[in-house]
């Protein structure tokens, strides 16, 4: 079965074909450290079988924060503390990446606290607070993209990811939406991603040519006259031009949760962007979203529509679930897609499940 294979990003050979999706845990503390309850998490994910844990999101930068509980790689004094999830995942047999982002405009958490957030470009649409970036700020936050690779180098992940994504600061500068400059960073499709061009080869150079780099990529916007897949497709072949290793086929601006429905228990909404993505790139492309069954997962990847599956949702429910597949039991994930692990970003309560016996009554067990 090619889902149990070993597989290769760069230099990082991993067990599995299978991937924990970058997913916020909200364990970190104030300041954005690692906690006890980090490294436990962790540490039973790896226990559970999945070849790559991608870390929930981690800040390069204070004016980047987009929730509570996010790790910070911001400064080194979260090195320590990172250290202990790579040392949880590596004891137990994972390998795991670090995904590194900037919020941008998103920045809810700063709002909260009365910070105004940068944004690509000043928004009049938008009755929120905001202020458009510079160039001297568009330079020192590609530098704290780089400063951060080498935090995560240091502390020893196996990779990093871009957060590339789900309308966060990489996301505003690839979209007409959000990207209405009319410098070098703007408006023609070639100056909306040199920012994403300009932070990979800068961290690439840093880290040397061995490490991986990968990039959650939001290969086109789900929200009116945004970017268009094939824009987001040209965006890709670059960045692999740039030093990527690796690119999680995503979405970019416009909210996820339209194709996110409770109830729907399986269909992998992203398939057909990772194809896409995998039919112009010459390295690994994830799917992610929907997946549910070791079916599924088994066949997008031997379709050729990906080299690997990663899922979220599934392993906040059943973190053990590979290794419950490895063993004979190729029942369904439980996670019946109720979303409630996403009603904690307003609530601020930990990021949980509904309980046993709600999720069988939903289902039909």
């Amino acid at each position: 079965m090619k889902l149990f294979e070993s597989f290769r990003i760069r230099n990082l050979e991993l067990k599995n074909r299978l991937v924990r999706s970058a997913t916020w845990d909200a364990t970190a503390d104030v300041t954005g450290a690692v906690t006890d309850e980090s490294e436990a998490l962790y540490r039973e994910l790896a226990r559970g079988g999945v070849g790559l844990i991608i870390t929930g999101y981690a800040f390069i930068s204070a004016s980047g924060q987009a929730l509570h509980g996010q790790y910070g790689i911001h400064s080194d004094d979260m090195i320590q503390g990172l250290r202990r999830l790579v040392r949880a995942a590596h004891e137990n047999g994972s390998g795991i990446a670090l995904q590194i982002a900037h919020a941008g405009i998103g920045a809810d958490y700063l709002v909260q606290k009365g910070l105004t957030p940068l944004a690509v470009s000043k928004i009049t649409r938008l009755s929120r607070a905001h202020r458009e970036m510079t160039d001297e700020d568009i330079e020192v936050i590609l530098e704290d993209f780089t400063s951060a690779t080498l935090r995560a180098v240091e502390a020893g992940f196996d990779a990093v990811q871009f957060h590339g994504a789900h309308g966060y600061l990489m996301s505003q500068f690839l979209s007409p939406l959000f990207n209405q400059r009319r410098d070098k960073w703007g408006g023609t499709e070639e100056n909306r991603r040199r920012f994403h061009v300009e932070a990979i080869k800068r961290a690439r150079r840093a880290a040397g040519s061995g490490f991986p780099l990968m990039i959650k990529l939001g290969v086109r916007d789900d929200r009116g006259k945004g970017l268009t897949l094939e824009e987001g497709l040209a965006a890709a072949q670059h960045m692999v031009a740039a030093g990527i290793d690796s690119i999680e086929a995503s979405t970019g601006v416009g909210t996820s949760m339209q194709v996110m429905k409770e109830g729907e228990y399986e269909r992998a909404y992203f398939r057909e962007r990772a194809a896409a993505v995998k039919n112009r790139v010459s390295v690994p492309v994830i799917a992610v979203g929907g997946i549910r069954s070791q079916e599924l997962a088994e066949e997008i990847i031997v379709s050729g529509d990906a080299d690997m599956v990663a899922m979220c949702r599934p392993f906040i429910r059943e973190p053990g679930l590979v290794n419950r597949w490895l063993n004979g039991d190729m029942t369904h994930a439980a996670c019946i897609s109720c979303n409630k692990c996403f009603t904690s970003r307003t609530t601020g309560e930990p990021v949980t499940c509904i309980d046993e016996k709600e999720a069988k009554n939903r289902s039909g067990i």
